[in-house]
């Protein structure tokens, strides 16, 4: 899902030109933040580094591209006003930012009582409707509903894992969590999936005979 850079508003002042971005981008987290802390422009790097993995991080968390744009927005605010709070000892500005946006995450459900849905793949959802890609389709439908299924904290460790592509042990500052207890986590819920998975086909193997007889 590509993000949509209506949630710059609040950040286009502090955007770094063309050639402080390339220094930007060459600073450690640890550098920037630093700058950051006395320099608002110099957030503009942190900012454009993490931007688009927040933003995938909630809209796979909310399934709502309005939602998720503006919860980012506020994830950066968050993150912008309480700065001078955070030093590093041991916990990466990117696992910080990421706890901000699980706390928002939970606020957003717990506020709105909202149900949880896992957004589909545009570009499968998006195909021309051949027999093949409507197979996949509906393979996607069945995994996605078996994930929505889940806890929360199970569908989270899943989105860490196998969608920001973290290690364990950033995921287990993210959940609160020891490094082995994210991996016997991770272990159970996968073990879960399968299991609710193979249930889930056999019965769409079932319903599929029926309609060719």
């Amino acid at each position: 899902m590509p993000v949509s850079f209506g949630i710059n508003r609040c950040f286009l002042t502090m955007k770094p030109a063309d050639a402080d971005a390339v220094g930007a981008a060459a600073e450690s987290d640890e550098v920037l933040v630093e700058r950051a802390k006395a320099d608002l422009e110099a957030f503009g790097g942190l900012y454009e580094r993490y931007v688009g993995a927040i933003y995938s991080y909630i809209y796979h968390r909310t399934g709502v591209v309005a939602d998720a744009e503006d919860l980012t927005e506020r994830v950066f605010m968050q993150a912008l006003t309480h700065l001078d709070r955070y030093s590093y000892r041991g916990m990466p500005f990117s696992v910080w930012l990421y706890r901000i946006a699980h706390n928002s995450v939970a606020n957003w459900y717990r506020d709105r009582s909202r149900h949880k849905s896992v957004p589909m793949d545009e570009a499968i959802l998006g195909s021309d409707g051949g027999s093949g890609e409507l197979d996949q389709v509906e393979a996607v439908i069945l995994v996605q509903r078996a994930v929505a299924g889940l806890a929360s904290e199970r569908q989270q460790v899943l989105l860490l894992k196998f969608v920001e592509d973290l290690p364990h042990s950033e995921i287990g500052k993210i959940m609160g969590r020891s490094e082995g207890a994210v991996k016997a986590l991770l272990h159970r819920t996968l073990r879960a999936l399968k299991e609710e998975m193979g249930g889930t086909i056999h019965g769409a193997v079932k319903k599929q005979q029926k309609r060719d007889r």
